[in-house]
């Protein structure tokens, strides 16, 4: 019994993959860099060829889910080219990638930003969203609201006829259970008012779960975040303890949101170190004993420049999240763009199994051998 949980090395930007011991995959995010194909096209990972190769080598030419988190470009940049989309024969064919069901917020389906805010490839997952949600099939949307609901009539289908295919927050996913896949997933976000109140509301509505694995009668939690700031997290943590749901808020590994921002933490960086809000704090102490946090970014240097920066990765965040991190005794803070060595970094991954939560530790020798061996947490 093994389930593996993947970040992929793309720079400030996420792709993260779950493969099940049924081997399920689950795609979280997709963001390939097209100089990455070139030689020494790096330091970020050639995605494009990774995913290709590993899908090769289990013999199949598709994921079971694909989920994006929201639409802003470092979480689908280029993948357009590589996935088969259904609604359109010239995304077909010629090696792409299929999706068994394609996961996505309603800020996906309804989103109608300037066209300077929206991306070519959004508009294309749009319609993708859009013809599986319109056909019934291949395809789950995270969030009911009332714009939904009007975009399902003003195309004559009746929120009846698609509710099955659509997930609020504080739902399990239907797709999987403990019992038949040994994973479930608890979804934390979006909420409805976070699409009908605004009119901009990418980040605001993207996906966070609580994802739980099961080896037998170990539980470990996986707390995926999408590019959320503060104030989306705070309400998170308010209706989970509401709603008797704080085990939910727990975390064996907390992808930390938006590339160590501090805006997922308070609304002042901090000179030193950025203070979290209350109820972010509370949500860092949740943190379980040899837990992992990961920061899907660039490296985060320890020096001036670094502390005077605008852009994520934040080192006031770093500080602060290694702090807390420190009072629960948790493990490690990792960034993928640092794994094992920053000119050539590699895939984090972890190993849940009948021993515990594992990272999988890789050398890569001289003649570019690799050697694995376990690390175990704690």
């Amino acid at each position: 019994m093994k389930h593996e949980i993947i970040f992929y090395p793309v720079g400030n930007g996420d792709t993260s993959q779950i493969i099940l011991n049924n081997k399920k995959r689950i795609l979280m995010d997709f963001r390939h860099i097209k100089k990455t194909e070139e030689e020494n096209g790096g330091p970020e990972i050639n995605l494009k060829g990774r995913l290709k190769k590993e899908l090769d080598e289990a013999n199949r030419d598709y994921f079971d889910v694909v989920a994006f988190t929201h639409g802003d470009k470092d979480h689908i940049e280029n993948s357009t080219e590589f996935f088969e989309l259904n609604f359109a024969s010239k995304y077909q064919g010629e090696g792409r990638i299929k999706i068994k069901t394609l996961w996505v917020p309603a800020a996906m389906i309804l989103e109608q930003a300037a066209n300077e805010d929206q991306s070519s490839e959004f508009v294309i997952w749009r319609q993708e969203a859009r013809y599986r949600l319109k056909k019934g099939e291949g395809i789950r949307v995270f969030s009911k609201p009332d714009r939904l609901k009007d975009w399902l009539n003003e195309n004559n289908i009746s929120v009846e006829d698609r509710k099955h295919l659509i997930i609020d927050a504080g739902q399990l996913v239907p797709d999987f259970s403990l019992a038949v896949d040994g994973v479930e997933f608890f979804c934390h976000s979006p909420f409805v008012k976070h699409v009908d109140e605004n009119e901009e509301f990418r980040n605001e509505a993207s996906l966070i779960f609580n994802i739980r694995f099961k080896i037998g009668a170990d539980i470990y939690d996986y707390l995926a975040v999408g590019d959320s700031k503060w104030d989306i997290l705070e309400d998170i943590v308010t209706k989970s303890q509401k709603r008797n749901n704080e085990d939910r808020l727990k975390w064996d590994i907390f992808n930390v949101p938006h590339h160590s921002s501090y805006l997922a933490l308070s609304d002042e960086k901090g000179k030193e170190i950025t203070i979290p809000k209350e109820k972010i704090e509370e949500l860092l102490l949740y943190g379980k004993e040899g837990s992992f946090l990961i920061s899907s970014s660039h490296a985060i240097p320890d020096n001036k420049e670094a502390y005077e920066q605008t852009q994520p990765p934040h080192i006031q965040a770093k500080k602060c999240y290694e702090k807390y991190l420190n009072k629960v005794k948790g493990c490690m803070f990792l960034v993928t763009m640092e794994e094992s060595d920053t000119s050539n970094p590699q895939p984090i991954k972890f190993i849940i199994d009948e021993t515990g939560l594992a990272k999988e530790e890789k050398k890569i020798s001289a003649s570019n051998i690799a050697v694995s061996k376990n690390y175990k947490a704690g």
